[in-house]
C-alpha cells in the first residue's frame, strides 16, 4: 500500500537530506490519508443510515426514514466523486493549477465574456473549497478584461480544471451595441499545473527579458504608482509571463517565475510526448471554429460542450460555477477513449 510505503520512507534516517522531496512525499501521503479518511468516514455513513433506516421502519417513523435516504443519497454522491478522482491518473492531476484567461474575437463584448468566465471559474474553485489568488488582470478600455491569470491552491484542481482549456464561445444580444444586435465573441482559458518546486526546470537567465511596468487596475485609489509589475519573455520558446498582484517587483518578480517554470515544463512534455515545438507554444486562435464549449443567451438558453455533445439549458447555473456535469463528462469521455 502506498501509504505505507511512504511511512517507512518517512521514517528512514537521511529523509529530511534532501527537503525538497521529502516535503513532496510528504504532500502524497496527505493526500493519500486524506483520501482513505475521506472513504472510511462515507462507508461509515452509509452503516449509520442503514442502522437509522432500521430503526425507522420498526417505529413507523417517517421523518427519520426521510433522514436515512438523505444520508444514503449524500454518502453515495461523495463516494461516486472519490472514485471519479481515483480515475484522474495523470502526474499532476492532484495537484493545484494555473489559468490564464485571454480575450479573443469580439471587441468589448469578448472582454466582457473574459471577465464572466473569470468569474464562472472563480465560483467553480469556491463551490469546491479551493484557495485561490489572481495574480495578474488587465482590464479592457471600455469593460471586462484583456486578460487574467489565477493560481488555485486544491486538491485534484488540474485534473479537474484541464476540462476548461480552450476556447469558449458566446452569443447573446449585445448590452454594448445601442442597436440590439446578436454578438458572437470568444475567450480562452489556458491551465496549466502549479509544478512542485522539487521539479527540475533548466532556464538559463540569458534568455530572459525582464520588464518592469505600472500595474494597471479599475482607476482611483486602486492605479499603483510604482513599477511593481513584473513581465519576463523567455527567448527560445517565446513564453511571456506577467504578475502584478503583490504590492513588491520583488514578489511579483518571484511569482512570474513560479509561472515560467510551469510553463516551460509543460513545453518540455509537449516535445517529450512528439508533439512539434511550434505546437507546444502556438497559441489556439480564439475565434470561430476553434471553440471548445458555446454559450448560448440569445435566441435560446443553452450551453452545449462541443467535445462531449451535452447540452444544458442551465446556463445561469453553469456561469455561476455550476461546472460539475461538464467537466465530469468530459473527463469521463476522455478516460474511456485513452
Amino acid at each position: 500500500m502506498r501509504i505505507e510505503e511512504l511511512e517507512h520512507l518517512s521514517g528512514e534516517p537521511g529523509f529530511w537530506d534532501k527537503p525538497e522531496r521529502a516535503q513532496t512525499l510528504l504532500k502524497e501521503q496527505k493526500r493519500l490519508k486524506n483520501l482513505v479518511g475521506a472513504y472510511d468516514a462515507q462507508v461509515q455513513a452509509l452503516s449509520d443510515a442503514l442502522v437509522l433506516l432500521e430503526l425507522a421502519e420498526d417505529a413507523s417513523d417517517e421523518p427519520s426514514g426521510k433522514e436515512a435516504v438523505e444520508m444514503v443519497e449524500k454518502a453515495k454522491a461523495a463516494l461516486d466523486d472519490l472514485e471519479f478522482k481515483r480515475m484522474l491518473p495523470g502526474e499532476f492531476d492532484a495537484s493545484g493549477a494555473i489559468l490564464e484567461i485571454s480575450a479573443g474575437a469580439g471587441g468589448v463584448d469578448a472582454s466582457d465574456w473574459a471577465h464572466m468566465l473569470m468569474r464562472m471559474i472563480l465560483r467553480y474553485c469556491e463551490r469546491k473549497g479551493w484557495k485561490t489568488e489572481v495574480l495578474e488582470e488587465t482590464f479592457a478600455e471600455e469593460a471586462g478584461i484583456k486578460g487574467a491569470t489565477i493560481m488555485v491552491d486544491g486538491d485534484y484542481a488540474y485534473g479537474l480544471l484541464k476540462a476548461e482549456d480552450g476556447v469558449h464561445r458566446l452569443v447573446r444580444v449585445s448590452p454594448f451595441d445601442q442597436q440590439g444586435r446578436r454578438q458572437t465573441s470568444f475567450a480562452a482559458i489556458r491551465v496549466t499545473p502549479d509544478i512542485d518546486d522539487d521539479i527540475k526546470v533548466e532556464i538559463n537567465e540569458g534568455d530572459l527579458r525582464i520588464d518592469t511596468y505600472r500595474a494597471g487596475g479599475a482607476g482611483g485609489q486602486h492605479v499603483n504608482k510604482t513599477d511593481s509589475a513584473v513581465r519576463i519573455t523567455h527567448a527560445p520558446t517565446g513564453i511571456v509571463v506577467q504578475c502584478q498582484n503583490e504590492r513588491s517587483q520583488h514578489a511579483n518578480k518571484d511569482r512570474a517565475f513560479k509561472l515560467l517554470r510551469a510553463r516551460i515544463y509543460e513545453y518540455e512534455v509537449a516535445k517529450r510526448e512528439a508533439k512539434a515545438a511550434e505546437e507546444a507554444k502556438a497559441r489556439l486562435k480564439i475565434e470561430w471554429g476553434s471553440q471548445i464549449r458555446s454559450y448560448v443567451l440569445f435566441p435560446y438558453q443553452q450551453v452545449a460542450d462541443h467535445r462531449t455533445d451535452l447540452k444544458t439549458s442551465r446556463v445561469d447555473d453553469v456561469l455561476d460555477g455550476d461546472l460539475d456535469e461538464l467537466i465530469r463528462t468530459y473527463l469521463l469521455q476522455k478516460s474511456a477513449t485513452a
